[in-house]
């Protein structure tokens, strides 16, 4: 099996505060080996304290060094998709206290898997008809959408707080700069990567990503996707933090509207 992240992430990892209680944790990530999309883990401390950790990536001891610098008080694990979960194991052993949260259907496939099997189950599991409430000081920071209609079945965040939607694979930005900035080559652009650009990329017009979403990300139930697209655009945001590519600091809700066009404009041709 093609090797996803690096070995050696301590050397290649960028570790940031996007705001002082928004820590990134960025680094190389390449699907199949080959397509350069990034990986970001995405560290939240709450007002009471307690710490969240979304699509969390590998626990270096300078990502620890930065969790105790915030407390240490790790208290929510969450895996956003049923393909960023890779990682959850060692936050979990390390910090026993947090609860994590996934879509239906994480538990069971990682269960198929010799390396998870007999793991207990998971605390907080969202279902397409019934959405978890997790706890009086998560909900009081934290919007959550689960798109079931997502091929992966995604949990989108929304941290009011600080106006910063965290997504996994529901919108991309390549290329992913940030991320391969500490690489040998610091290039996040191989061959194979500059051809899928123009479908994971939201600069204008975003038509590829648009196509991408439409025909690719939503084929599973489309009717659910774009009820899902339609309640985040709702959202009040500025910045999104994505696991793929770099971080939209500013104006990242017309960002959003832009690339999900399709699914907000009922009455829209796609081509």
């Amino acid at each position: 099996m093609p090797q996803l992240f690096p070995p050696n992430p301590s050397d290649l990892m960028v570790i940031r505060a996007v705001t002082p209680g928004i820590i990134t944790m960025s680094l190389p990530f390449a699907r199949f080996g080959i397509l350069r999309f990034g990986g970001r883990g995405t560290l939240v401390k709450l007002s009471t304290g307690a710490l969240a950790v979304f699509s969390p990536v590998n626990l270096t001891p300078e990502v620890r060094e930065r969790v105790d610098s915030l407390g240490g008080n790790v208290k929510y694990i969450a895996a956003p998709d049923l393909q960023h979960h890779l990682h959850i194991s060692a936050w979990r052993k390390a910090y026993p206290q947090a609860e994590i949260l996934a879509p239906e259907g994480l538990w069971e496939k990682r269960n198929k898997n010799p390396e998870f099997k007999g793991e207990e189950p998971f605390q907080h599991v969202f279902k397409k008809d019934a959405s978890p409430t997790i706890s009086e000081e998560f909900d009081a920071e934290f919007e959550t959408e689960y798109v079931h209609g997502h091929g992966s079945r995604e949990l989108v965040f929304l941290h009011r707080p600080s106006r910063t939607v965290i997504e996994a694979d529901m919108l991309f930005n390549l290329p992913a700069t940030e991320q391969y900035s500490k690489a040998p080559d610091a290039n996040p652009l191989n061959f194979l990567t500059k051809i899928f650009k123009p479908m994971l990329s939201t600069g204008a017009p975003a038509t590829g990503q648009r196509r991408f979403a439409w025909y690719i990300l939503s084929q599973q139930d489309r009717a659910a996707f774009t009820a899902s697209a339609k309640r985040i655009s709702r959202w009040d945001f500025d910045r999104i933090i994505p696991c793929h590519g770099d971080v939209i600091e500013v104006g990242a809700k017309g960002v959003w509207q832009d690339v999900m066009a399709w699914f907000l404009q009922d009455d829209s041709k796609h081509v």
